[in-house]
């Protein structure tokens, strides 16, 4: 494989774009070649996968920086000045700006930095081999380590030791993971691997945010189940979540469900274990709520017995939403050894059906001379449950008539 020594520009819209094009050039009148792209634009880039965010390192420090920015009409945001890290808005799109820098000490969660103008040794202070690729304005590749064969041979490698590297940051045990199940391939490192195993109770030390974004991001991918195989051969997976088991989320893969949240829910238990998880997590309430109503058992047993017919499901659908009611679906069919004849159907029903309006209201029992008490609620409970029971196609006038 013969490693390339730049990117042509005109297969990289990214990198032409007029607001690129703005952003550097401010940089640059400030100081001729100052600026590079660093990170995931150029690994994606070379990888010929989409880039999403684009990160630029400076020989700047950042108050020079912000000056150059803001003299060319772009907004600027402090979004990590202790790090040397701004953000540049240049038409609507952001440009993570940040000063090269080496670690002055480190606790395992953060880092304290001095800023250089040694673009080598902003190389030396990152994770791994194919994150420390830079590209100069034109596309060349200005390549310290090893990066551009690590990339293009899928191999994800820390730079230096990997004890030295994850000792800066535990994050990166996680992140090791969450790399090679996106751009890995084969068998992980063994000397990585080494390491995050004997460096795994460092984990304890992170906040439970940072875990459950990257944990996030880990499930993204479009086949995690190696890496988490591989987790599980560290002990890592125990060290941060407990005891799982991968059964599920294994089947749930193969059977092509990609959301990363709904993989997440066939890893944890159908039981008060899951919710205990989630709240270690630090979900936001929606996921929690999500996660909370997917996991609940009462819930995964009606589903296990109304599925199979359209009515079944609309039913669930009506009561719970159609989210919850396609997160239980999938759990159920993943938790069978083969999914069952018409799951694909089932799944597309209830991810589709759009429920009627219940057309009864409290005003119309008033109207037909229910009075207001402690009954008043159930009588209309209970005529929302003939209008359900009925498949929604009891009228409004049939509905009072039953009064």
């Amino acid at each position: 494989m013969i490693s390339p020594d730049r990117l042509e520009p005109d297969e990289h819209d990214w990198l032409m774009a007029p607001a690129t094009r703005l952003v550097i050039a401010a940089l640059e009148a400030a100081e001729p070649r100052s600026a590079r792209f660093v990170g995931g634009c150029v690994r994606n880039a070379l990888l010929r996968q989409p880039v999403d965010d684009i990160d630029i390192a400076t020989t700047l420090v950042p108050e020079r920086a912000a000056e150059a920015l803001k003299a060319a009409g772009i907004a600027v945001h402090e979004t990590g000045i202790a790090h040397g890290t701004l953000t540049a808005v240049a038409d609507h799109q952001p440009f993570e700006i940040t000063t090269l820098r080496r670690d002055v000490s480190t606790d395992g969660r953060r880092a304290t930095v001095a800023f250089t103008t040694d673009w080598a040794e902003d190389a030396r202070r990152r994770d791994f081999t194919l994150n420390a690729i830079y590209a100069e304005p034109d596309g060349t590749l200005i390549d310290y380590q090893t990066g551009v064969e690590d990339a293009l041979h899928r191999r994800i490698l820390f730079i230096g030791r990997p004890e030295d590297r994850i000792a800066e940051d535990y994050l990166r045990i996680l992140r090791f993971f969450r790399f090679f199940a996106w751009y890995g391939h084969g068998e992980p490192d063994p000397d990585a691997l080494a390491a995050c195993a004997a460096m795994k109770d460092g984990l304890a030390h992170l906040s439970a945010e940072r875990v459950w974004k990257e944990t996030k991001k880990l499930l993204a991918a479009e086949d995690p189940c190696a890496s988490l195989a591989a987790m599980d051969e560290a002990d890592v997976m125990t060290a941060l979540y407990g005891p799982l088991d991968r059964t599920r989320l294994d089947r749930l893969v193969e059977m092509g469900e990609a959301d990363a949240f709904l993989r997440f829910l066939a890893l944890c238990p159908d039981d008060a274990a899951g919710e205990t998880l989630a709240q270690g997590m630090k979900m936001s309430n929606a996921e929690k709520d999500r996660l909370r109503t997917a996991l609940d058992p009462d819930f995964a047993a009606d589903m296990s017995a109304g599925w199979q017919t359209r009515a079944g499901i609309e039913k669930q659908v009506y009561r719970k939403g159609n989210e919850a009611v396609a997160d239980r679906l999938s759990l159920n069919f993943a938790a069978m050894d083969t999914p069952p004849e018409g799951w694909g159907g089932a799944l597309a029903h209830a991810r589709s059906f759009t429920p009627p309006v219940f057309p009864v209201t409290g005003a119309d029992l008033l109207a037909a001379g229910v009075e207001k008490g402690p009954e008043f609620g159930d009588t209309l409970r209970g005529l929302e449950d003939r209008w359900v029971e009925s498949r929604f196609t009891l009228t409004r006038n049939e509905l009072l008539a039953s009064l």
